[in-house]
């Protein structure tokens, strides 16, 4: 082929892989990943809640990615100032907070009432957050209402009460894991925060659920601690480095539509009318989120880059 000395413009497909995934594209497509990852976390966790428990569950599950963050991501103390490291161990128990709080939740009241409620959290940092798009922010929550119709469910006080300490400890996660992200290298503030969730989840379910384990138990146990939370807690970590706070909250509400989709593609759930309405309230408002929610790029920006330690290093 001749040269005609004209540059042609770069195609989708031979942009490099890293730049289609910065700026609010890649930070919605992590954001959507981590979603799929939770719901079929939960999906393949369920039969086990009459061994191990709501708690005991959420405990071998954050300590086993605490464990596997340390040796994949290898964080050095020298990479952490005391704030950060403080900000790290705050992150940690926020994230041991919002899981336990949110299966205590479901465990009394229907898990679309629970998500309704837990939905709150985001969407006060979705309105509240300095630039907030509160347009984007209202239509999804009539999303969720429509979604989850939580009229439909009795409330149990108890249940009620851990829902919206699953809504606040959301919320106080989105800021803080935004916070560590910017201020931390790569996974390294991951690496720190989710073992110190998988100590204060395991402290939560005592004893009890040592006499519950088995090696082939740990076994699951350490498949689906890849898959959630380690996998959906690095993607959103990734995700808030390219999405303003206001928009993440608001892409959170496609959680909802995700599961339901799961259940009609899967399950043969076929959704309702309203349900349906939900669905393209919350995609309307997501695509508005990813319009207007890309953060300000800035110079010679590598926190991405974890650096892979050398081999035989300490």
């Amino acid at each position: 082929m001749r040269s005609t000395g004209l540059m042609s413009p770069p195609t989708l497909a031979s942009r490099p892989l890293g730049g289609r995934l910065s700026g609010a594209g890649g930070g919605v497509m992590m954001a959507v990943g981590s979603m799929s990852c939770v719901q079929l976390g939960l999906a393949l966790s369920a039969h086990l809640l009459d061994q191990l428990g709501a708690l005991g569950i959420v405990g071998l599950r954050l300590a086993w990615a605490g464990v596997l963050l340390l040796i994949l991501v290898r964080p050095r103390p020298r990479d952490f100032t005391g704030k950060d490291l403080l900000a790290c161990i705050a992150l940690g128990v926020v994230t041991a907070g919002l899981m336990m709080l949110f299966m205590l939740a479901i465990a009394r009241i229907p898990l679309g009432t629970a998500s309704a409620l837990e939905f709150l959290g985001p969407l006060t940092v979705s309105v509240l957050k300095p630039g907030g798009r509160r347009r984007w922010a209202v239509l999804a929550a009539i999303g969720v209402v429509l979604l989850t119709r939580p009229w439909t469910g009795g409330i149990d006080p108890a249940g009620l009460g851990f829902a919206l300490g699953a809504a606040a400890s959301w919320g106080i996660y989105i800021l803080l894991t935004q916070h560590v992200g910017d201020r931390v290298t790569g996974l390294s503030g991951l690496a720190v925060s989710i073992p110190v969730a998988g100590i204060v989840a395991l402290l939560a379910a005592g004893s009890s659920v040592l006499h519950a384990v088995t090696w082939p138990l740990l076994a699951v146990m350490l498949a689906l601690a890849a898959l959630h939370p380690m996998l959906p807690f690095s993607l959103e970590l990734l995700a808030l480095r390219r999405l303003t706070a206001s928009a993440f909250g608001t892409l959170m509400s496609l959680e909802p539509a995700i599961a339901l989709l799961a259940g009609l593609l899967v399950l043969g759930q076929i959704p309702s009318a309203a349900a349906a309405a939900g669905i393209l309230f919350v995609v309307i408002a997501g695509i508005g989120a990813t319009r207007t929610g890309a953060r300000t790029p800035q110079p010679h920006d590598d926190r991405d880059a974890t650096p892979v330690p050398a081999r035989g290093a300490s």
